[in-house]
């Protein structure tokens, strides 16, 4: 049997939920992962009164850690520059590294990955994509064979938790309290709600598959505080539900990279996921579409995530972090995608609205599948709902614009539709 000593850098959550987990589960993870993991050192600046660390030893300097007598770093930290730091200095001192910190390797991973290369050490990130659920590893081994032509999914939980619960009825505001009072979303929920977390997620998923950037160039990214609960309604009756949606595709050599919300078929896998699942959909040449959820979040999730890099790292001779980059190749311009759009109109009840409204999308060439006025609102208003059909992406922002120079109207939104 092999065995690791690690030493753990931070005392958060995520640390103290994987302190727990490896002596809890020691002699689960000897028999199923024939590995003896040993905690040596825990790099903590300050105590956490919710896990107790028994005789292991603390040092209050995370760099301090570094000078153990260890095999594994454990960075979980949280932050980017100064983790940044800490594990190249780790990789330099020929210690293996396993995080799961997104954003360092979002915005440091290429840099990362070569000095690991370099000094012939591993660096493993399982966790930092959907926690626990084994993502990083199915990209880099299990679908080594296959061309993979798109990722698609919803990568944040607490988006997920909040458009599920918009998607019940409930509106914006009290699903977010809803979701930061269950622990689902933090005290400052904007990393989340604006979409960057899933933004970090994507962007190395796409690294991994399709050999962009890290950090990439930059991409749209959009988040969903302009959702509204009317709109599941209106999409409900149309087929369709909002998610908010990370994609990563080919696209003629080119590749697609966004993340925003979106319409998608009430009948698709990821429409069904609920709360705060992570949910992914793959796109391949050998094995057709691939789904694969779980729990994207949450102290016993990432512990599984790191746990199984360690156990990769003790029973393989197999360096990911060296796996050869695929040919590079460059982000498609944002504004030259086409989209089919969803779009809510408030606009006053009064002859003629409705040709006012076409016309301007008529004078853009734009197509539209459908178009209904529902019921009244207050003060004479009455709400339009209209699909189009395919148009360019960079036609949208003036047509928002024109639509709302509408004397008539008084609000319009819009929501991209996946096709």
């Amino acid at each position: 049997m092999k065995s690791l000593k690690i030493g753990i850098c931070g005392w958060g959550n995520v640390a103290t939920g994987l302190f727990n987990t490896i002596n809890q589960n020691k002699e689960l993870i000897k028999s199923k992962g024939r590995l003896d993991i040993e905690i040596s050192v825990i790099g903590a600046r300050r105590d956490n009164p919710k896990c107790n660390p028994g005789n292991t030893e603390i040092v209050r300097d995370i760099f301090d850690v570094l000078d153990k007598e260890i095999d594994v770093v454990v960075e979980l930290i949280g932050g980017v520059e100064v983790a940044r730091e800490l594990i190249l200095k780790a990789i330099k001192n020929k210690k293996h590294v396993v995080t799961a910190n997104k954003a360092v390797i979002f915005n440091h991973g290429d840099e990362i990955i070569k000095e690991a290369n370099d000094n012939g050490v591993m660096f493993l990130y399982e966790s930092s994509v959907c926690a626990g659920t084994p993502i990083i590893k199915l990209l880099n081994e299990e679908l080594a064979a296959s061309n993979i032509t798109k990722i698609a999914g919803m990568l944040n939980g607490t988006s997920n938790f909040i458009l599920s619960n918009m998607e019940d009825g409930a509106d914006f505001k009290s699903t977010l309290e809803l979701a930061q009072k269950e622990g689902y979303a933090e005290p400052d929920p904007t990393f989340d709600i604006d979409g960057m977390d899933a933004a970090h997620k994507i962007g190395i998923l796409s690294s991994l598959a399709f050999g962009t950037n890290l950090p990439p160039d930059d991409f749209y990214i959009e988040g969903i505080s302009k959702i509204e609960k009317d709109d599941f309604k209106y999409a409900s009756e149309m087929g369709y539900t909002v998610k908010h949606l990370a994609v990563s595709k080919i696209n003629n050599k080119e590749i697609e990279l966004r993340a925003h919300p979106a319409l998608i078929r009430s009948n698709s896998y990821l429409a069904n996921l609920k709360g705060v699942r992570n949910g992914i959909e793959l796109e391949t040449d050998l094995l057709g579409t691939l789904h694969i959820a779980g729990s994207g979040a949450g102290q016993e999730s990432t512990a599984s995530g790191l746990i199984s890099d360690l156990v990769f790292l003790a029973n393989s001779n197999i360096n990911p972090s060296s796996i050869e980059k695929k040919e590079k190749n460059g982000l498609i311009d944002f504004q030259s995608l086409s989209f089919q759009y969803y779009f809510y109109i408030e606009a006053e009840d009064i002859p003629g609205v409705m040709a006012s409204i076409t016309s301007i999308f008529a004078k853009k060439n734009i197509g539209i599948e459908s178009i209904v006025q529902k019921e009244d609102l207050k003060e004479k208003t009455v709400p339009i709902v209209l699909i189009t059909d395919l148009f360019l992406e960079s036609n949208h922002i003036e047509l928002l614009d024109n639509i709302l120079k509408l004397d008539s109207v008084n609000s319009v939104r819009s929501i991209r539709i996946e096709s």
